[in-house]
């Protein structure tokens, strides 16, 4: 169990396998470690997960927990999955009994389960964010025990069962406030003139790396614009193939640049007019706090459908233009690209209305949030 400590806090921060996940957490540590009151933060996670490099680069120390994606059939595996949910929350009530944090912040998903597990077991005050529209399993089960829960979106809240909720938005890193989209540009060292960033998450999105190829040599035929791709780190040698195949031009054009990830995602993201993105909830996030038109591509296959649902909320909000991923080939992507570039109207709308749904006080809010729950 915790002991407060009136001068110092520790905490323990959770939230990991995917960047939607680990950035929100990672945002949150960042402002409570320039918190004059927070004495050390605790990061846990599985480390073969990115959340580890993550961590590590921010300097903050490692907790590890041996859990993975829940298997959605019943199976051998969903229950080897269970057994390692119970050893990683013992080992997590290892943690706290070693370390004693004042709190731990959650933001969902099936790594931060063990820990926000063993926050019930120990009597250790907690507190959540979730991310999504549709909210998590590991959120929905944990809420009721925790001392407030932070959502990203309002539709959340009637899926939500907790007396204290706060609709934040999704915390996002303060150097997205910092800079403008010329500095961006600059610091990018692209010019200043229409750009699309095209974007699949920290994983990539093979559908829409492949229409964009596809759709290349058109575009750059007929307009003067700059692409910037993140291509994911697991599919770039397969992009880089079938740019060889498709648009071997490609080395040659100082217009073009593709990367497997863009570490700064900030400065791509602020450098751009618009994007080409799947929809989880933190992509979203920092579109619209970067004020951009989008183009939105849902992963079929996310937990609760959350991505499409997003999809959706964005596109009802008059923010974003929708594709399934079905249909995402090089004549729909292109037709939707050109679109806006050809429409500056319809793109200073879809800009406008994104900036409106940006909630660039998430992170200082539930920084708040965590105050109040350690006095409590």
């Amino acid at each position: 169990m915790s002991t407060p400590n009136k001068d110092k806090h520790i905490y323990f921060i959770t939230g990991g396998g995917t960047g939607g996940h680990i950035y929100p957490a990672m945002a949150v540590a960042d402002a409570l470690q320039k918190q004059e009151d927070t004495k050390k933060i605790f990061y846990i996670g599985n480390e073969k997960n990115q959340e580890k490099r993550i961590a590590d680069l921010a300097g903050y120390s490692f907790l590890n927990v041996n859990i993975s994606g829940m298997p959605r059939k019943i199976s051998l595996k969903l229950l080897t999955w269970i057994i390692n949910l119970g050893l990683s929350t013992f080992r997590s009530i290892f943690y706290i009994l070693k370390y004693k944090p004042d709190l731990v912040f959650g933001t969902g998903g099936y790594v931060s389960a063990p820990a926000l597990f063993a926050a019930i077991l120990t009597h250790t005050p907690f507190v959540i964010h979730d991310c999504d529209a549709m909210p998590g399993i590991v959120s929905k089960t944990v809420a009721p025990y925790a001392k407030s829960v932070s959502l990203a979106f309002e539709k959340s809240k009637e899926l939500i069962n907790s007396k204290t909720i706060y609709c934040n938005g999704n915390p996002i890193r303060k150097e997205f406030l910092e800079l403008n989209r010329a500095q961006a540009r600059k610091i990018q060292g692209i010019e200043n003139k229409f750009t699309i960033i095209v974007m699949g998450g920290s994983q990539g999105a093979k559908r829409i790396n492949s229409a964009l190829v596809k759709s290349l040599k058109n575009l750059f035929c007929k307009y003067d614009i700059q692409i910037l791709h993140q291509t994911g780190k697991k599919n770039f040698e397969d992009v880089i193939k079938e740019l060889e195949s498709e648009y071997p031009e490609y080395k040659d054009n100082k217009n073009y640049i593709v990367r497997p990830y863009f570490d700064d995602m900030y400065i791509p993201l602020l450098a751009s007019d618009a994007a080409v993105a799947r929809s989880g909830s933190l992509s979203l996030s920092e579109i619209c706090i970067s004020g951009l038109a989008s183009i939105l591509v849902p992963y079929p296959y996310a937990a609760a459908d959350h991505q499409r649902i997003n999809a959706k909320e964005m596109e009802n909000q008059g923010a974003s233009l929708y594709i399934e991923d079905s249909e995402c080939n090089a004549e729909h992507l292109s037709s939707l690209i050109e679109e806006l570039i050809n429409n500056r109207e319809k793109l200073i709308s879809l800009q406008n209305n994104a900036k409106k749904l940006a909630k660039p006080h998430a992170t200082e809010n539930i920084i708040k949030q965590i105050k109040t729950a350690l006095i409590k």
